[in-house]
C-alpha cells in the first residue's frame, strides 16, 4: 500500500509541478509581450519626439536639446537614443561613455541589449528622412526593473506554488489513505493468515473487494477441505493394506514354510519393505506442506498432550522437559505435520537416552529452531555428514541406532527447511532443525 501510495504521490506531484510551471511561464511570457508591446508605442513616439527635435541650423541638421527630455541629459538615467547619418551618428549624454548598439532591423527588436551599469535595454529602431537625409533612430529604455519584478514574482509564485502542492500532496495523501485502507486491512489479513492468526478473510469489505474476498475465502475452505479428504482417505487406505499384510506375514510363518527357511526369510524381508514403503510414503503423502492460512501449532496447548503421550510410551524413569522463546510461542505450520516431526524426533531420543530428554523452540531472527537434545551413546561426528547426506529413512543409515524417521526429512524438505546433528550439552546427541519463519 505505502508503495502505491508514494507512486501516486510522486505522479500527483509532477504532474502538478509540470503544469503549474507550464502555467507561470506562460503568464509571464504573456505579460512580458504585452508590456513589450505597450513599451515599443512609447519609444516609438520617443523617436518620433527625436526626429521633431531635428533641425535646420546654419551648419545643416542639428538637434534641439531644449525639445529633449531631461532623462536624456541625465547620465545612466535608463532612457537613451542614437541617431545615425550617413556619415556622422549622435548618443545621449545619458549613455555616457557608453555606447548603444546599432542594429539593422526595424521597429521593437526582439532582444534585449545590455547597457551601461549592468542595465538591460528594450530598444525600438526606426528609419526615417529629414531635411533630405536618410537617418535612422535608436531609442532604448533600462528593462531591468522590470526583470526585477518579474523574478519577484516568481519566487512568490513559486513560493506559493510550493505550499500549494505541499497542501495538495497532504490531501491526496489523506485521499488515497482513506482510499486504499479496506486493501491494507486485507493485506494485513493475509499475512494473519500466513502466521496462523486466522483462518478466512473478513467478508465485511467495500463492494469493489467483495468478489476477490469471497473467492480467497472459497479457496482456503476448499484446500483445508481438500486437505482433510486426503488425509482421511490415506488413513482408511493405510488400514486397509495393513490386514492384507498382516495376513502374508501369517502366512509366511506358517509351519509349511519352515521346512524352506530361505524362502521364508525372503518373504518376510520383502513384506517388511513393503509394510515400511507404505508407511513412509502415506506419511509422506499426509504432508501439508507450506503453511496453510489459518494453520499454527501452538507450543503451550500442544506439547504438554506430547510429552504426557511420551510419559506413558517410555515408562522407564526418562525425565521429559521442554521450554519455549517466547513462552506463548506459536509456529504457523499444520499441527499434524508438526505433531509428526516431533513425535518421531521425540520417542527416538527416549529410546536411546539413558535418563533425559530436552527439548527446545525458539524463534530466532530469520528461522524458528527446535533441538531435541538426549543424553545417549549419541552418532560419532565423523559419521552425521554421511547420515544427513541421502534422502532416506536416517535410521537406514546407521543400523542399530534408530535415529529418527524418514518422514521427519520429509516434513523439513516440505517447509524448506534444514536438519543437522551435533554434540548436545546432556551428552548425547542434539537433532537441530531450523524453519523458515514464512514458507517459500
Amino acid at each position: 500500500m505505502r508503495s502505491i501510495q508514494r507512486r501516486l504521490s510522486l505522479g500527483l506531484i509532477s504532474v502538478l509541478l509540470i503544469i503549474g510551471l507550464l502555467l507561470a511561464q506562460t503568464c509571464l511570457w504573456l505579460f512580458d509581450s504585452n508590456l513589450r508591446r505597450y513599451m515599443q508605442a512609447g519609444l516609438e513616439e520617443e523617436a518620433q519626439s527625436l526626429l521633431v527635435a531635428l533641425v535646420r541650423g546654419p551648419n545643416g541638421i542639428q538637434l534641439d536639446e531644449s525639445r529633449l527630455s531631461a532623462a536624456y541629459q541625465r547620465p545612466y538615467s535608463g532612457l537613451y537614443f542614437r541617431i545615425d547619418f550617413s556619415d556622422k551618428s549622435w548618443r545621449s549624454r545619458s549613455l555616457w561613455d557608453s555606447e548603444l548598439q546599432p542594429s539593422d532591423v526595424d521597429g521593437l527588436q526582439p532582444e534585449l541589449q545590455d547597457g551601461p551599469q549592468e542595465q538591460v535595454l528594450v530598444t525600438y529602431r526606426g528609419e526615417y528622412r529629414r531635411f533630405g537625409q536618410d537617418l535612422t533612430i535608436s531609442v532604448a529604455r533600462d528593462y531591468t526593473p522590470v526583470l526585477d519584478s518579474f523574478r519577484r514574482v516568481q519566487r512568490i509564485g513559486l513560493g506559493l506554488g510550493l505550499g500549494s502542492l505541499a497542501l495538495i500532496l497532504l490531501l491526496q495523501r489523506l485521499a488515497v489513505s482513506r482510499a486504499l485502507r479496506p486493501l491494507e486491512q486485507t493485506r494485513v489479513q493475509i499475512a494473519q493468515l500466513q502466521q496462523g492468526q486466522r483462518s478466512e478473510l473478513d467478508e465485511q469489505v467495500p463492494e469493489e473487494l467483495e468478489p476477490l474476498v469471497e473467492q480467497i475465502n472459497h479457496l482456503l475452505a476448499h484446500t483445508e477441505e481438500t486437505l482433510k479428504r486426503s488425509r482421511n482417505a490415506l488413513g482408511n487406505l493405510g488400514h486397509a493394506l495393513k490386514t492384507p499384510l498382516a495376513v502374508l506375514v501369517n502366512l509366511a510363518s506358517r509351519e509349511e514354510l519352515r521346512a524352506h527357511p530361505e524362502l521364508r526369510g525372503n518373504l518376510l524381508e520383502h513384506l517388511n519393505q513393503i509394510e515400511q514403503r507404505i508407511a513412509r510414503e502415506l506419511g509422506r503423502a499426509r504432508l501439508a506442506g507450506e503453511a496453510l492460512p489459518g494453520a499454527h501449532f501452538d507450543c503451550r496447548e500442544e506439547l504438554p498432550g506430547l510429552f504426557a503421550t511420551l510419559g506413558m510410551i517410555h515408562d522407564s524413569g526418562i525425565e521429559l522437559s521442554w521450554q519455549t522463546s517466547p513462552p506463548d510461542l506459536r509456529l504457523p505450520r499444520d499441527r499434524e505435520d508438526l505433531l509428526e516431526l516431533l513425535g518421531n524426533l521425540l520417542d527416538n531420543a527416549c529410546k536411546w537416552a539413558d535418563s533425559q530428554v530436552r527439548l527446545t523452540v525458539e524463534r530466532a531472527d530469520t528461522a524458528y529452531v527446535l533441538c531435541v537434545d538426549d543424553d545417549g551413546p549419541g552418532i560419532d561426528s565423523a559419521r552425521r555428514d554421511e547420515v544427513l547426506s541421502r534422502g532416506i529413512r536416517l535410521d537406514e543409515q546407521m543400523a542399530g541406532h534408530g535415529l529418527g524417521l524418514g518422514i521427519v526429512r520429509d516434513i523439513v524438505d516440505a517447509w524448506d527447511g534444514s536438519i543437522s546433528l551435533h554434540d548436545s550439552e546432556l551428552g548425547g546427541l542434539q537433532v537441530r532443525i531450523e524453519l523458515p519463519l514464512r514458507t517459500r
